[in-house]
Parts: C-alpha cells; sequence; structure tokens
C-alpha cells in the first residue's frame, strides 16, 4: 500500500499557521507528500522547504485571483496538488495549514486504509473533528462547527477537491462514498493570538468577498475579538506532541465561561436534542457514509 500526503500553502507564516506541525503529522504515514506553494511574500516557501521530510516534492503555482470569491481558489490550488501526486499511491491523504493529526491516532488511520484498500465501494475515509477556539484549552461544541470531513481519497483520478477545498467530490460533482473511521482531525484554525487570527481573518476573507464587502466581515481593529463565541466546553484530552512547542509558547490568554451560552431559543434545544441524543438534525453531509 502506498500513500501520498498534499497540501496546500501560501504567505502561512504571516498568519502563524502550524503548517510544520501538519505535515509533519502526517508524514509517518506517507510515502511522499505534494505541497502546492502559492506565490508568497514572507518565506513560506523556504519554510516548507526546509522540513525534514523524505520525499517532499514542492509545487511552485500563482493563485488565481479570479476565482477568489466563494473561496474556489483553494480547490483550485488543491486540485494542483492532487494532481501531481504518484500514479502508484493507493490513498491521498489531504492536510489543511491548520490541521494536525494525533500521533494515537496514526495506527488506526493505517489500520483503516489497508482495510479498505481492495474494497473499491469506498471513496474516501472519514474522520471526526475537533476544533479549538481561543486556546488549545477550548473546544467549540455548538452547531457552527462541522462535525466530520474527508481527508483521506482513493487515488483514482475520479475525485476532486470541491468548492472552498473543505471536502471532495467526484468528478461528475457526486458525493463520496466514505467509511468513518475513529480517528480525528485537530483544527487549530481558531488559536493564534488576536493579533495572528486578525491577520488570517483578513487573509481568509479575501478568498471569499471582494474589497467593497471585505469590511462587513472582518472588523477594522488590530485584534480578532473572541468574545463573540456561542458556546464552547473545556477539552480534556491531550493534544499531538508536535504540538506541544507552541502550547508552551502561547502569548496570550483567552478565558471563557462554559456555562454561558448565546443561543436563540430554537439553539438551546438544538444544542441540547445534540447533546443528548448525539444527533444532528439537519446537518449537512457532503458524502455518505456505507
Amino acid at each position: 500500500m502506498k500513500v501520498s500526503g498534499f497540501a496546500i500553502a501560501r504567505n502561512v507564516i504571516k498568519a502563524d499557521y502550524p503548517i510544520k506541525e501538519s505535515l509533519l503529522s502526517i508524514a509517518p504515514l506517507c510515502d511522499e507528500i505534494i505541497v502546492a506553494v502559492g506565490k508568497s511574500d514572507d518565506g513560506t516557501r523556504d519554510l516548507i522547504e526546509s522540513l525534514p521530510i523524505e520525499n517532499l516534492k514542492i509545487i511552485d503555482t500563482v493563485w488565481d485571483d479570479n476565482l477568489r470569491i466563494g473561496g474556489l481558489v483553494l480547490s483550485d490550488e488543491t486540485n494542483k496538488a492532487l494532481a501531481a501526486v504518484s500514479k502508484e499511491s493507493d490513498w491521498c491523504f489531504y492536510i489543511q495549514a491548520d490541521e494536525c493529526i494525533h500521533e494515537d491516532d496514526l495506527p488506526i488511520i493505517k489500520d483503516s486504509m489497508k482495510l479498505n484498500l481492495t474494497n473499491y465501494n469506498v471513496d474516501g475515509l472519514l474522520f471526526n473533528y475537533k476544533h479549538f477556539y481561543g486556546s488549545y484549552d477550548y473546544l467549540g461544541d455548538s452547531r457552527k462547527w462541522y462535525r466530520n470531513e474527508i481527508r483521506i481519497i482513493r487515488n483514482n483520478g475520479k475525485i476532486k477537491s470541491w468548492k472552498d477545498a473543505q471536502g471532495f467530490r467526484t468528478i461528475q460533482n457526486e458525493k463520496l462514498k466514505v467509511k468513518k473511521i475513529e480517528a480525528s482531525i485537530y483544527h487549530y484554525g481558531w488559536v493564534k493570538s488576536p493579533e495572528f487570527q486578525q491577520v488570517k481573518q483578513k487573509q481568509f476573507h479575501k478568498l471569499w468577498h471582494d474589497d467593497e464587502k471585505l469590511s462587513n466581515y472582518v472588523s477594522e481593529g488590530a485584534e480578532f475579538d473572541y468574545s463573540s463565541i456561542d458556546s464552547l466546553q473545556i477539552f480534556n484530552g491531550t493534544h499531538p506532541k508536535l504540538m506541544l512547542y507552541r502550547i508552551a509558547n502561547v502569548n496570550w490568554k483567552f478565558t471563557f465561561d462554559i456555562s454561558k451560552k448565546k443561543f436563540t431559543l430554537k439553539g438551546w434545544f438544538l444544542y441540547y436534542f445534540e447533546k443528548y441524543f448525539s444527533i444532528r438534525i439537519g446537518e449537512y453531509k457532503n458524502y455518505k457514509i456505507i
């Protein structure tokens, strides 16, 4: 069984993305890792090139600003990286610049790929998500956070990154048939200093909205306001070892009273229904679990 990792990157240093940790976290499972590096002005390419990853391959790209609205440029870049993986690979492992795999989950992921290797009815593997917010001590637990997403796909030339690159579909725009596995993606996109988070928000929303509408989504201040979140819970688990240096060097403080929820009446009902029954009413799923 051969596995290719793939990812995209552009100006990740400016917004303090943990891409080093992201790529290193999947490296033990990958025979190669392809990174499509967009033209950057902060040393992103040098950072990627310096990583101690065997068979790391960089593709230099220029992001198409004509695909800016709706985040389509993200799937366009992801598909460039996907197209460059070895034809000999059986699986492709996608990781975003703010995601990380826990070392404890590596055996589960490897076994799941082996188990489904010859089951060609399976297009991909579906992961759980842990969305950290504000600091490494809190998890987002409301309906605004997606619970699952595809991160491993079969390398058959029939699958593409879709829309804003959160998920995948077939080239005919059909949902993938997936197996859900008991492994998690640790998502750290909302764990940055307020200054870096504000930079990230400006970068991100430029991929979704034109300049005239940008101010509607990003405040003019120098720091991001974390206090508007609707609901959080305490994280009682362990982080990937690769993240421990970052966690030990946090230079900001964030605290939140988890007893305070900012829901409408309907929101309260849906929140506690999900907590009690583990069912999310009306959940959007860009995949078919088999």
